[in-house]
């Protein structure tokens, strides 16, 4: 789930291809011409309702919890049985699941994934997950119903995991009203993505800073914006949501598939959404710029011709970093720009299914 590999300073492009650096503000909505209230309240309920899983203990709140930034506060997500949630969830007792491999990221601000300077946006093709293997809000949210570790358990096969959750949802007679007496796939999907499209910050201290309010930012956080640039941050986050999107490299490896490349996570409301790094490995942000500081090291070694049979493979685009020890205190007043406290936090006392909604 950020999960979240915190690709702080950045990292690959062709050599002959220069990033664009360029940060702006976020749109103020990410809604859709047919986002109606009656569509956003009912992907309300289907995102806070265990119903959606096999095993119906699991909902998307489950680990894209409001109490924790939208995502789960945990280094890595339990999903089926499993009791709680955020930092305090517990498998059950003989379980035999294990926690995923990877962080949860936040879904706050996800309408926005794969939105770049000056370029058109197709909400369609946004890239999702730590890999981008899946293209906008509506793949993404089959994927934790087919996974067996996540929603499906072993109640049913993969391929059966859709079908069954809208047999369950056809069972109960409000969802049935809610969506007017059809209900599939495309439809359930379409209303979560709608209502995650509500959970929004497009009014950071950064966004107002950047629509010509110069008093929103602080001093040093506008110093912090400048060292944020020359370190060379700013070559892979960049854009409204400080994120190019795209896979890098930085010698950090997947415990399952050994992959090496991640997407680049946006920076956005990182106070909210500890732990990072794709393995949920860093606490803290100070212990992220740490890492960077000394995989300087490593990468002035491996990208000038040293020794790498040991090491895995680097982004030649930290070649034009320029992170320095001193550079942390003014990188986290910037990043504290990018913190917004004014998003929904609201969880719904009940969910149609009649079971318990996460958190409550």
């Amino acid at each position: 789930m950020l999960a979240t590999i915190l690709l702080l300073c950045c990292h690959a492009r062709a050599a002959d291809s220069p990033p664009n650096t360029q940060i702006d503000a976020l749109p103020r909505s990410a809604a859709l011409p047919t986002d109606s209230p009656a569509k956003i309240e009912l992907g309300r309920l289907l995102f806070f309702d265990p119903i959606l899983s096999a095993t119906k203990d699991v909902a998307c709140a489950t680990c894209h919890h409001p109490q924790f930034g939208w995502t789960d506060a945990r280094p890595t997500p339990l999903g089926v049985h499993a009791t709680g949630i955020g930092p305090a969830r517990k498998l059950a007792q003989n379980a035999a699941f294990l926690p995923l491999k990877r962080n949860t990221p936040t879904i706050l601000n996800a309408a926005f994934n794969g939105l770049e300077s000056g370029k058109p946006f197709d909400p369609s093709k946004s890239p999702m997950f730590w890999d981008n293997r899946a293209q906008s809000l509506e793949a993404q949210a089959l994927g934790p119903i087919r996974q067996r570790e996540e929603m499906r358990g072993d109640g049913c096969a993969e391929s059966e995991a859709v079908p069954a959750m809208i047999a369950r949802l056809k069972a109960i007679p409000d969802y049935q009203k809610r969506f007017d007496g059809e209900i599939t796939a495309d439809q359930v999907t379409a209303a979560i993505a709608a209502y995650e499209r509500t959970l929004i910050t497009p009014d950071s201290p950064f966004d107002r800073f950047m629509r010509g309010d110069k008093t929103a930012m602080t001093p040093a956080q506008q110093r912090g914006m400048e060292v944020f640039h020359k370190a060379g941050c700013s070559l892979c986050h960049n854009g409204p949501m400080l994120s190019d999107y795209k896979l890098h490299a930085i010698g950090l490896t997947d415990s399952t598939t050994n992959r090496t490349e991640f997407r680049t996570p946006t920076l956005r409301n990182l106070r909210h959404t500890a732990p990072y790094m794709h393995h949920g490995g860093n606490v803290t942000l100070e212990e992220v710029l740490f890492f960077y500081d000394r995989l300087m090291d490593q990468a002035a070694e491996t990208l000038e011709g040293g020794d790498t049979a040991t090491l895995p493979p680097l982004d030649p685009l930290l070649r034009q970093m320029n992170l320095l020890p001193e550079d942390t205190p003014a990188i986290l007043d910037f990043l504290e720009a990018l913190k917004s406290d004014e998003y929904d936090q609201t969880v719904p006392k009940s969910v149609p299914s009649g079971l318990p909604v996460p958190g409550l």
